[in-house]
This record gives C-alpha cells, structure tokens and sequence, in this order.
C-alpha cells in the first residue's frame, strides 16, 4: 500500500492532509492519521517550552510567540534562539513541518518514513530562489526530515487538479492562490506531455491581495474621516461582496503581468484554478469566471488544495517506487529550473 502527507506552511496557517492508496486495508497501518481522519490546520506559529519543546499553533497569554516567519523571502524574518541554538526562519519552517508531522503521524515521522510506504511533501512558494529552496532543505534535513519531499505550491495544486478533474488534456492552467497574506499567480502547464519543469514564465506574488488586505479594506471602509464624520459601524453583507468583487478585479493586472511574461494569452489558458484560504467567498471565482472567460475550479475547501496536491503527489511518488520506478529524494529536484519572484 501507498500512504503520503502532504503539508502547506503560509504565513497565516499551516494545513496538512494525508492521501493513502484506495487499494489500502482498513487498519493495515499504525498510523493514527491512516484511520481516514480529516486535514487539520494550525495557525502557523511556534512557542518553545522551558525544555526547548516546540509548540505549532499556539497564542499563549503569557511568554513569546513567534509568527510571521514562513515567507523566507521577507528580509528581517523572525530568528529565535532556543537555548544555545539559534533558529533562521527556514529552520523555524522545518520545526513546524516536524511537529505538525509527529502530532499527525503519532510519532516521529523520520523512522516511519523510512519505511518506504509512506511519502511526506512539504511544499514552498514557486517564487523560492534555488539558494530559498536550499536553506529549506538544509533545515528539513537537519532535523530528521532528510527523507521529506519538497515541491512548489502551484505544482502541488495542479497535481490535485490532475487527481480530481483528469485526464487533463495538454494545456495551460492558470493557478491563482490567494491566501490570508497574498495572492501568487502561476502558469503550470498540465496533462500529457507536461516538461519536468511545469512552470511557464514567472511566479507573481502580491502582498495588495489577500486575506489581510482585504481586511484593511474592510477597516478603511469603516475608519472615521474628516469627511465623513459619521460612519455607520454596520458593514452589510452587501457591502462586503462589492468590495471583494472590487479588489478581485483589481487584482487581474497582477494576471495580466503573469500572462505578458510567459508570452501567452488568455487565449492560451485552458483553465484557472482558484486555491487558498482567501478564496472562499463565491465573489472571487465568479469575478475571474466572468473577466478571464475561462472555466474555473475551485475545491470545496480551496485551503487545502495545495496540501491536498502535495499528498497526492507523495502516494504517487511512493506507488511509483513501488512499481520498480526510481522515487527521487527531493521532488522538487523535477523542477531546478531557477524562478525568481517578482514582488508589486
């Protein structure tokens, strides 16, 4: 039998989501996650205790939390120091990725993994330079986790595309992830004869999209102003979907500079996948149905498609090996062709 995990670590939450091989037997594994229990998400942050014992998710009243340190291309990421150690934001990523593992798994993944029935994905932003993707690596390996996959967020994404709406024919697919702290727009290319690097042009990441964003629209919306003395404290559910349907179509220049990079059109999509735990709200995909003219999916709970992909991808990466084909050690080594972000 196949098992994989796949986890998404962004800067609001983490998810993980397990994937096991429909030819599986009931109770034929000792991991409590085999038991068909749902994804669970936690909010990406990290305490440590007196001992040096790491804590996913927690906002304690008292005593420091560390936070915003997922996006290792943020200058000034968090680095804390535990003891004697010293921890670099990918090093507090990787942290994430082992407890959240061991909390999901029942015990420490390392020497289940080793096993050979089980995949473990970790996925990055495409925008992840190769020296990003390194430092990640080096942290996953320097914990005990040399055996856990890597791959893009966008990759992850179309492999859950491809498990759920395929065969796909040959094509492009336009992956717009907006999450609580951003949107990133990604060409992938998909179905029979996709290169080993899926992504076409450049990765976009936008900071002006997004849960967060949105959320000060919201508060803008509602702040007093000198010309506007009074200021109804009710913002109707109205309200709220123009505004979206408004800071959606907005974000369309940020397609728009995806698809002019890659040298394509919309013409050239065949398709564009909603993801992310900002895109909830039915305003989003019925904007971009209607603006890009493209059929659009959306998961019933797009902040799990990335995850979802990833665990998808890990059982196929075990079946894979367990057919006699080579399982490589890091997924991500399929795409090595450098990406750079280009941030609005």
């Amino acid at each position: 039998m196949a098992f994989g995990v796949g986890l998404s670590i962004g800067t609001v939450n983490t998810v993980c989501v397990t994937a096991a091989d429909h030819s599986a037997r009931r109770g034929s594994s000792p991991f409590a996650a085999r038991k068909g229990s749902p994804p669970t998400t936690w909010r990406t942050t990290l305490t440590f205790d007196s001992s040096g014992t790491a804590r996913v998710g927690r906002i304690p009243r008292h005593g420091r939390v560390i936070t915003e340190f997922a996006d290792l291309t943020q200058r000034g990421a968090p680095v804390a120091r535990v003891g004697h150690r010293a921890l670099s934001a990918a090093d507090l990523v990787a942290t994430v990725a082992d407890s959240v593992l061991e909390e999901v798994l029942g015990k420490a993944p390392a020497g289940q993994n080793a096993k050979g029935d089980t995949g473990i994905t970790v996925t990055h932003p495409a925008g992840y330079s190769a020296s990003l993707v390194a430092d990640l690596r080096t942290a996953l390996d320097g914990i005990g986790l040399a055996e856990v996959d890597l791959l893009p967020e966008p990759v992850a994404a179309a492999a859950w595309l491809a498990a759920q709406r395929g065969p796909l024919m040959p094509g492009l697919a336009l992956i717009y992830d907006l999450g609580g702290s951003g949107l990133d727009v990604t060409l992938v290319r998909v179905g029979a004869g996709a290169p080993t690097n899926p992504i076409v042009g450049l990765p976009l990441h936008s900071t002006d999209f997004g849960g967060r964003a949105f959320g000060g629209l919201v508060a803008g919306r509602l702040r007093r102003t000198p010309d506007a003395p009074v200021i109804s404290r009710v913002f109707s559910d109205t309200d709220t979907g123009e505004l979206r349907t408004e800071n959606i179509r907005a974000s369309l220049k940020l397609v728009y500079r995806c698809l002019r990079i890659a040298d394509v059109t919309m013409a050239d999509v065949d398709r564009v996948l909603v993801v992310g735990g900002a895109a909830r709200p039915p305003e989003v995909a019925e904007v971009l149905a209607k603006q890009l003219a493209r059929p659009v999916t959306v998961a019933p709970d797009p902040e799990r498609t990335i995850a979802d992909g990833a665990a998808i991808a890990a059982r196929e990466s075990v079946l894979a090996q367990d057919s006699g084909g080579h399982r490589h050690h890091v997924l991500a080594d399929l795409f090595r062709r450098v990406t750079r972000v280009a941030a609005l």
